[in-house]
C-alpha cells in the first residue's frame, strides 16, 4: 500500500476533542464507543507517526483505525504533539508534548467513564517510539526536564513499526526518516542525549511489549524490532514480537489488513489482562 491508499479514503470523525496547550498540534481527540458502558471502559492511547515531523503527519493519520477501535467497542485517546519541524518542537517540546497530552487524560476519565488501571499505548512508526517512552516515563534520570513525579501509568504496549533505539536510527542511514532527523529530537550535541530520550536507554519498559512489523516495510530496517526484542528480553521485559507477511509500513495502520487485525488481537488482549507490573 501507499499512503494515498490509505489517506484517500473517507475520513471518520472523533467524538471529542480536548486541548492541553495553545498550539494546533497541542489536541487529542477521543474517539468513544456508543452506549453507556456497565463498568469503566479500558482505553487505547494512541500516538501517531511521522518520522516525528508534523509536516509529515499529525494525529489525523490515526483516524482510520481509531474508527475501527471505536466500532469495536473501544474507547481510543489519540494525541498530537508538535514535532521537529515546529516551533517549541524537539527537545524538550516533543516529548513534553507527549507526556502533556498523556497526562491530561485524568482529567477526562471519570467525565466518560474511562479505566485509568487499563491503558493500552498503541504508536506507529515514530510513535511507536513514543509510546514506549511514555510507558518508559517512570525510568527517566531524576535530573531530566523530562521528569515528572506522578507520570500516567500505562500497562500494555503495542508498537507498530517502531524505532524505539535513537541511536540505531541515527546510524542507519537506510531508515525512511533519514540519520538527521535524530540531532534534531534528542537535543544536538547534549550530554548524554540519549539517556533520558531513547527507550533502550530506560530498558526496562516494565510493561509488556508487543511489536508488529511488516515484512516488507521500507521504513523500518527489518534489523530494529528483532535487536530492541532482545535487548528489552534481556533487561527482564516480557516481549512478543510479530512479523507479518506481505506488509509494509502503511499497511499496519490500514483497518482491513492482516497486519491491522493481529495488532488489534494484541490490544484486545492487552486491554482483557492489562494491569501495570514491576
Amino acid at each position: 500500500m501507499c499512503w494515498p491508499d490509505l489517506t484517500r479514503r473517507p475520513r471518520p470523525d472523533p467524538d471529542r476533542t480536548f486541548h492541553y496547550g495553545s498550539d494546533r498540534l497541542q489536541v487529542v481527540d477521543l474517539w468513544l464507543p456508543a452506549g453507556d458502558p456497565a463498568t469503566c471502559r479500558p482505553i487505547v492511547l494512541m500516538v501517531h507517526g511521522g518520522c516525528w515531523q508534523s509536516s509529515i503527519a499529525d494525529r489525523r493519520l490515526m483516524d482510520w483505525i481509531a474508527a475501527d477501535l471505536r466500532a469495536d467497542g473501544i474507547a481510543v485517546w489519540n494525541i498530537d504533539y508538535r514535532g521537529v519541524d515546529r516551533d517549541g518542537g524537539g527537545y524538550p517540546g516533543t516529548f513534553l508534548d507527549a507526556a502533556a497530552a498523556a497526562d491530561v487524560l485524568r482529567d477526562h476519565a471519570g467525565t466518560y467513564a474511562l479505566d485509568l488501571s487499563r491503558i493500552v499505548a498503541v504508536g506507529h512508526s515514530a510513535g511507536g517510539h513514543l509510546a514506549l517512552w511514555l510507558a518508559a516515563r517512570h525510568r527517566l534520570p531524576g535530573d531530566s526536564p523530562l521528569a515528572t513525579d506522578d507520570p500516567l501509568p500505562i500497562a500494555h504496549v503495542v508498537s507498530l513499526g517502531g524505532l524505539p533505539d535513537l541511536a540505531a536510527v541515527e546510524a542507519s542511514p537506510d531508515n525512511g526518516c533519514g540519520t538527521e532527523v535524530v540531532a534534531q529530537l534528542v537535543g544536538g550535541n547534549r550530554v548524554d542525549r540519549f539517556a533520558d530520550t531513547s527507550v533502550v536507554e530506560l530498558l526496562p519498559v516494565g510493561v509488556p511489549i508487543d511489536l508488529i512489523d511488516g515484512a516488507q516495510d521500507e521504513i523500518v530496517p527489518a534489523a530494529m524490532a528483532p535487536a530492541f526484542a532482545e535487548a528489552a528480553r534481556a533487561a527482564g521485559d516480557r516481549v512478543v514480537m510479530q512479523r507479518i507477511a506481505e506488509t509494509g509500513h502503511v499497511e499496519l495502520i490500514a483497518p482491513e489488513t492482516p497486519a491491522w487485525a493481529a495488532a488489534k488481537a494484541s490490544i484486545r488482549r492487552a486491554l482483557s489482562s492489562a494491569a501495570p507490573f514491576e
